[in-house]
């Protein structure tokens, strides 16, 4: 499993953009993004913070259906 780091929201939301999610939504801090696959709808949600905890970042990437590596490419 590849080492994340902690990354800032605005560059965790560029990464996934680049790997072709939307911005849905935005409520208060928290930043809804979307994307369309052959399965359907995958979605995910970002708290838009100066700094996310790996922890946080983990389980936005199992949310989104994303591999970290792939992920890591995207920085």
């Amino acid at each position: 499993m590849p080492n994340l780091k902690t990354l800032s929201a605005e560059e965790t939301i560029k990464a996934l953009e680049r790997l072709g999610f939307r911005r849905v939504r935005q409520r208060g801090s928290h930043v809804v993004m979307k994307k369309e696959t052959q399965g359907g709808a995958v979605g995910c949600v970002v708290p838009f913070h100066d700094e996310l905890k790996i922890g946080t970042l983990r389980g936005i990437l199992k949310q989104a259906k994303v591999d970290p590596e792939e992920f890591l490419k995207q920085l």
